[in-house]
């Protein structure tokens, strides 16, 4: 297995560690729920260093980030940061990304850990316009520090005014005595924050700077399970669970990172405005149980007479709403607000209703 710059310190804290996309990674520490709840009410750290980093270089990077990429990139100016897709030749979706404008003529792709060598692949096989690509994901650690009072614990560390960088912005400074940090208004936990890029060998010293400046807010570190809860509860997508190669993006209700401005003819893009215009055979979906029961991932979704109308993709028992929450595909019929539907757990006919996401306002 491969290990992060932080994986010792994650033994040594005591984790619960398991292999993901090919890392030893922390899984909880204190539990799921008590790091969810840090991450809601004060400030968590977790450990993203697995995630895929490329940059793509030089006066043809926007013509191919233009192909590549559902999302118009030709709206970010330097300091930006959109979130998109790649689209497959097939419908669906090779990979969910962000896409950082670092420069002119300079962008940084962040790709899903364990998609990491088919997204290369992908970037490599569909580079027709010969912008400069290079893989810098072992290069590059990461951590996203999040909740309520993670711009407290940072702004004790940075020169860089933190109150001056919006949401889905970045600026470049130092961090904990660090230069060239990446400071990234961004997260995948809903409750606010920053992620960091930095250099694998500054590692140490940016983490044990973090904990001591945020212990009086009671700083925690936080594993994947609690990251999975909490953008679960925001309605985030997960890839491999809510979208994938046989997806759409207008499936998956992402029209909105599905732009189509004249000039930018992006892989499948026909097919895509076809949905988009025409409607879907199925949509994703957000629903609450409403009998109790907790929905998992592969659970069948029927309707009042018991006929398979889709199948959830996503599902927990939400740690601030205490009830079963979900995504999943179904009929574009079912897929009203307010509508009944009824999840098939362990042979229980359980009865939830589709909602509006996400599910902790």
């Amino acid at each position: 297995m491969k290990t992060t710059p932080f994986t010792d310190k994650h033994v040594a804290l005591g984790a619960k560690m398991h292999e993901f996309a090919g890392y030893n990674m922390p899984i909880e520490y204190t539990g799921i729920i008590d790091e969810h709840m840090a991450v809601c009410n004060a400030v968590g750290v977790f450990d993203v260093s697995h995630m895929g980093e490329f940059w793509v270089k030089g006066p043809n990077a926007l013509a191919f980030l233009q192909k590549v990429t559902s999302n118009n990139v030709a709206a970010l100016t330097p300091g930006k940061v959109q979130y998109t897709c790649f689209p497959n030749d097939k419908g669906g979706i090779v990979d969910d990304l962000l896409v950082y404008h670092y420069e002119p003529e300079k962008y940084m792709l962040v790709v899903n850990a364990a998609n990491i060598e088919k997204d290369w692949n992908w970037c490599v096989a569909n580079n027709s316009e010969g912008a400069i690509l290079e893989n810098a994901s072992d290069n590059i650690a990461q951590l996203a520090v999040q909740g309520p009072k993670a711009i407290e614990v940072l702004q004790k560390l940075t020169p860089v005014n933190l109150s001056e960088i919006p949401y889905y912005t970045f600026k470049v400074g130092e961090m904990a005595g660090v230069k060239e940090v990446i400071i990234s208004n961004t997260g995948y936990t809903g409750a606010g924050g920053f992620e960091l890029y930095f250099y694998p060998q500054d590692a140490d010293k940016i983490w044990a700077a973090i904990f001591e400046a945020g212990k009086e807010e009671g700083i925690q570190p936080v594993g994947l399970g609690a990251r999975d809860t909490l953008r679960l509860e925001m309605a985030f997508c997960l890839y491999g669970n809510d979208i994938d190669d046989t997806t759409s993006p207008i499936e998956a209700g992402l029209g909105w990172i599905t732009k189509f401005p004249e000039g930018k003819n992006f892989i499948n893009r026909t097919e895509i405005e076809r949905q988009k215009n025409e409607g879907t055979t199925r949509k994703l979906v957000a629903f609450e149980m409403l009998d109790r029961g907790i929905p998992r991932h592969g659970y069948e979704l029927m309707n009042a007479d018991g006929e398979k109308i889709g199948v959830v993709t996503s599902g927990t028992m939400s740690p601030t709403r205490k009830i079963g929450i979900g995504m999943g595909y179904v009929k574009p019929e079912y897929s009203k607000l307010d509508t009944e539907i009824f999840i098939d757990v362990r042979g229980r006919k359980l009865k939830a209703q589709v909602v509006r996401p996400p599910f902790r306002k």
